[in-house]
This record gives C-alpha cells, structure tokens and sequence, in this order.
C-alpha cells in the first residue's frame, strides 16, 4: 500500500542525489495540427455527432497533394478489420466485438469557413489492396499545399461506439470515446506521410498542435477529458464543457452517470480521479501513486507540462477500457475488493502515467518503433515502483515479495524476434509483450547496472531533453548512451534491441593447486636424487570462463577463497572466454559471475558459479554456496511473479 507519507519518505531520501533540472526542455512543441471540434453524445444510442474545424500545416520541405486520415474506430466495424482479424493469439483486444463500431464522415471540405468549399470526401480512398480494412484513408486535394501553406477543413461525421474493446466504447451508461474523429495522419520532414491501419498491436503516431473539443452529454453525466475545462453549462437537460490543450497529438473522453470524483493538487498539476461507486479506497490507492509519480518523473525526466492530469477507472463491465494513456488523461483498472497485496492499481497507474512521457512528449512512432514507448515506460515504470516500494515492488505472495523487474526478467527470456521489430511485425501478443515492454525494461535496467547509474541516467537526460516534443527514433535513443555513456555501450545497446541480443555467462572450468618447490626425480652433474616438494606458503588457481551469446557486457567475477574471503576481477566482455588467475595465500575455491546481479539479461545464472573439483564438503563450502541459495531464492521470486501477473492488465 502506498501511503502519502511513505510517498514523501521516499522522495526525501531519494531527491538529493538528483538536480531538478527543467532547463534545457522545450517549453511547447511546433504547432502542426489544431482540432477545434463539437462532439454531441447520445448515451441511448452509443453514438457521438461531430463537427468542427481542422488547421493543417505543411511542415515538410515538399508540396504535399494528398492527405491521409486515420479512421480508426472503423476497426471495429467487422470482423474483417486487421485489427479484428490478425491472428496475434491472446492479447488486449482478442475478446471481440458483441456490438460493432463505425465512424462515418459526412463532409470533408477545404474551406476559409465551416460549409464553404467542395466536399473532398467522396473522392476518398478508404479500402486498399482488396482488403476489407477501413481505417486509414487517402483524400486526394484539388490543388497542392506548398511547405509552410496552411490550410482549414471544414468536417462532419458519426461515431457509433463498439461494446468496449481495447481503448474505446460502451458498456451500460458509461462511455469511452478515443480514436473518436478523422486524424490527419503525421507528415514526416521528407514530404511523406507516416499512417498506417489500425493493426491490433500498433498504438498511434500524430503532429502536435491544439486541441479545443466541446462535449455535449446529457445533465448528469460526468465528464474527463483531455486538457483543462475552460468553461461549462447546463441547459436544456444538458450539460456541456469545453476542454482547450495546447502541445498534444491526441484528444480522448469519457462520460458515465455513475462517476464518483476526487481532485487535489500535485507537483502544480490538478489531478482528477474519476471512478465506480464504492471504489474509494482503490481511488486513494491511484491517487496515492500520482503523489509519488508526478514529482518523482519530474526529477527524471522534466516537468509534466500541463496543468491537468484526470485519472479514469472504468467499471468492472468496461475492464478492456482500462490500461490505457491519452494526453493529460490516463486509465486504470482493477476490481475494488483488490488485496494490498497485489500492487496492480499502483502498477497500472505508474505505467499509464509514464506514458505521458513516453510516448507522450517524445511521440516517437509506436507502430514502427513501440519499444520506444511500451519498453522504455515500462523501466521508466519498474525504476519508480522501485523506488518507492523497494524489493515489493512487484508485490507479494505466500511470504515471497517479488520486484517488478523480477517479473520482467522471467517474461523477458522470449526470443521469438528482436526488440526493435514494427507492431505489425510480432508472431504473437505473446512475443510482442516479452520483448517490448519486458525484454526492453530488463535490458534497460541492465545497462543501468553494468555502465553505472551516473552514467545511465546522463543518457536518459539528454534523451528525453533533446527529443521532447520531437519524434525521437531508435537511432536518436541509441545515440544518447554514445555520447553519455561510451561507444562501447551504445554498440551493445544498438544489438540488445535489433539483434536477437542475448548473452550467458559460464564458468566454463576451474582449477586450484598448493605452490610448492620443485619436488621429483633430478639429474644433475651425474647425479640422481629424488627431491621432495615443499610449500612456499601460497597457492595459485585459475577459472575459465566463458561468454556465450552476441552482447558483450563487461561482467565482474568473485573468487571465493577457503577461508571466506573474497577477490573480484572484472572483464571486458571482449572475446569468447577468459582465463582469470589467481595467486594467494589461501586456496581457491569457488568463482561466482555476476555476484551483484547487474546483468538480468544473462540467460542461465545456474551455471554462473563453480567449485574447484574434488574438495571435501565443510564449513567453508558452507560459506561459499551462500550466493546460490540467494539466487535461488530469487528464481523462487520470479516463478511467484508468474502468479501476480494474472491479475495484471
């Protein structure tokens, strides 16, 4: 359980060792796109009428003669959608449709002013290449857009909502409404526009710019939305609220009749919970989070830049609407009799929260590059829990805490594809969730361990301060860990994601012996004489071992001696093994890799230690196996984390 005043401990031991550093990040990102929109939702029908005004700009340095529309809430049209029909086995969104969802736009118009100018959408092309798939459209213009030539659409369409699926829809009176109206797709500086469907593992990608949507519900509902309200009104059995936020890419809301609500101010953020009757205690538990959250990603990662956030707990009936993250709005989940035990409401809150950096602020593809939004939120995520809830971070279980990497860990050991692999381009949801959010966490935290925090952390600054509000690629990642940490690293970095990137440690063979006098048979000036060997007091010894696997990650190896004592050696990593020697007074016994544990990306850590042959059992043997039985111990962990998971989202 997070309390605020174990939250306010945390942060006071922590703090110090971290600069607040907010210069040097952009303070707003370049204005692409403004969505001014009316949405007018009828709860019996599930439907929502939009209108509205889209300003467009020509960033790129080509003339641009087309634009592409992202129609995603028509993947719920039917089953031939590839977000319906992709066979990804089990994974979000697998449960289907019991009530389909459409979105219809009824005009699509350049103009100076709202119903001026010529209809452009009967033109459209929305199905393409024999598929069914109607949720990415080129609308072809009647004349080219020079670069930096901005122009207005004028647009109208429908929503019919799904029954909840993954992100968006109904159940009962409450509503989810993302992905709700015709998005112009991201055009890249080259003159080419980055869409794409709607694949059922693929999130989103878009242009900054603002966002003023006024929402229409009827009296009684509540509404959370992206951005702060500006103004409100109830009139005619309706209540009506316009929201305006500058410096987003995305616009989501919902509203339910049966919202119970609760608000404070965090870090200078205005936080709203909205959640079901009777979720109060949950409520806390989420909000007690953000407490930790909002500061703590603050001294990481920059200031939150907006001046709200709204929390979103969806009923027990909408469960595919929760886990999920929009600009300034997050949802959560989790049923209300959830144990203390089980951390899931403070895990999804912290994951979902770390979205509003990555990919909020970085809004790097996530269809193209997802590692850089799921994997790096999910260390972004695992480091805070971490922080806060230490070696329970993951939460508890028959007596056992377990950590949040611990179970990254155990699910990271998927090697089906690599990690910098296009959504589109994974077997399985199975394979897609080890190695985009847990492989990546688990190599993330690696490379904080191996190379050193200071380092470590230099290289996240400079990455989500040089690329907030710009688009980062892998590459631009990449590149961050060359210049803060080493060349080195960033070559080892750039195969842990786009090679199957793996390594184990073996102690391969060992061995130890007494350093004694010359002893034996000796001819000499004619003479034979048997000489007897003497000690000389010391003893030498060598281990052998073995690096399997194409990352080459320095490691430090401990030599155990017989009396308890211990000498560490470090490699380089470089090479297929190394021959470590030893030369002492005591006799060598056992070698340990990795006796810190820096290296969760080693693939087997049962052969990381060995035990020169041929000794007798004894008290010093005892002292020696102590490190396995801890790490057994941990693999003890990691299997109950297993079990955890299954309440997980």
């Amino acid at each position: 359980m997070i309390r605020k005043a174990a939250a306010i401990s945390a942060l006071a031991l922590f703090f110090p060792a971290i600069a607040i550093a907010d210069d040097g990040y952009a303070a707003h990102a370049e204005d692409v796109v403004d969505y001014t929109l009316t949405a007018r939702l009828d709860p019996a029908s599930h439907t929502v009428h939009g209108e509205g005004r889209i300003t467009w700009r020509n960033t790129s340095d080509k003339a641009v003669s087309e634009l592409w529309v992202h129609l995603y809430m028509n993947a719920f049209k039917n089953d031939q959608s590839l977000f319906l029909s992709e066979p990804v086995g089990r994974f979000r969104g697998g449960g289907g449709v019991s009530d389909w969802g459409t979105i219809d736009v009824r005009r699509f118009a350049i103009a100076a002013a709202p119903g001026a100018g010529e209809d452009l959408w009967p033109k459209a092309e929305i199905k393409h290449g024999g598929s069914e798939d109607e949720t990415d459209a080129r609308v072809p213009l009647p004349h080219e857009v020079a670069p930096g030539e901005t122009i207005s659409i004028a647009t109208t369409w429908d929503v019919k909502l799904p029954s909840v699926v993954e992100r968006t829809g109904y159940a009962g009176s409450f509503h989810m409404i993302a992905q709700w109206f015709p998005k112009i797709a991201r055009l890249e500086p080259d003159g080419t526009f980055a869409h794409f469907p709607f694949h059922r593992l693929s999130e989103f990608y878009a242009d900054f710019g603002t966002y003023d949507v006024t929402m229409d519900v009827p009296e009684g509902f509540v509404i959370g939305a992206t951005g702060p309200v500006t103004s409100t009104k109830d009139e005619n059995g309706r209540h009506v609220e316009r929201h305006v936020q500058s410096d987003v890419h995305d616009f989501a809301w919902t509203a339910w009749d049966q919202f119970r609500t609760k608000s404070e101010d965090i870090d200078g953020v205005h936080v709203s919970a909205l959640f079901p009757p009777d979720y109060d205690a949950v409520a806390e538990r989420e909000m007690a989070t953000i407490r930790f959250s909002l500061p703590y990603y603050h001294r990481r990662y920059g200031a939150y830049p907006y001046s709200v956030l709204t929390l979103v707990h969806p009923p027990d009936n909408a469960g595919e609407a929760g886990g999920m993250e929009y600009p300034t709005l997050i949802t959560t989940g989790g049923p209300w009799f959830e144990p203390r035990i089980v951390l899931e409401p403070e895990l999804v809150t912290a994951h979902e929260f770390g979205h509003q950096y990555f990919y909020g602020l970085m809004a790097s593809n996530e269809m193209l590059y997802p590692f850089l939004d799921e994997g790096v939120n999910s260390f972004a995520e695992e480091d805070a829990l971490g922080t806060l809830f230490g070696d329970a971070s993951g939460g508890g279980l028959w007596g056992i805490s377990v950590s949040d990497i611990a179970a990254h860990v155990v699910n990271a050991r998927n090697l089906d594809a690599t990690v910098a692999e296009p959504a589109y381009a994974y077997p399985t949801g199975a394979s897609y969730g080890a190695l985009v959010y847990s492989r990546t966490a688990t190599i993330l935290e690696t490379f904080k361990r191996v190379y050193g925090e200071e380092k470590f952390w230099a290289a996240m600054t400079d990455y989500t301060k040089k690329w907030r509000f710009s688009h980062p690629t892998p590459d631009d990642f990449v590149a961050c860990f060359y210049d803060e940490v080493s060349p080195d690293a960033a070559r080892e970095l750039h195969a842990a994601l786009f090679e199957r990137g793996a390594v184990d440690y073996v102690v391969a063979d060992m061995g130890s012996r007494e350093v004694t006098s010359a002893g034996g048979i000796f001819d000499t000036e004619g003479k034979r004489e048997t000489v007897k060997a003497a000690s000389r007091g010391k003893y030498e010894g060598w281990v052998l071992v073995s690096r399997r696997g194409p990352l080459h990650l320095p490691v430090d190896v401990d030599l155990v001696l017989a009396s308890g004592a211990r000498e560490r050696r470090h490699w380089d990593g470089d090479g297929d093994t190394t021959r470590i020697v030893y030369v002492g007074s005591d006799p060598l016994r056992f070698a340990i890799i990795d006796p810190d544990q820096k290296i969760l990306l080693d693939e087997n850590r049962t052969n990381n230690d060995g035990a020169v042959s041929g000794r007798p059992i004894g008290a010093v043997v005892t002292q020696a196996i102590v490190p396995r039985a801890s790490r057994t111990l941990e693999r003890l962990s990691y299997y109950a984390s297993l079990l955890l998971e299954l309440f997980a989202p």
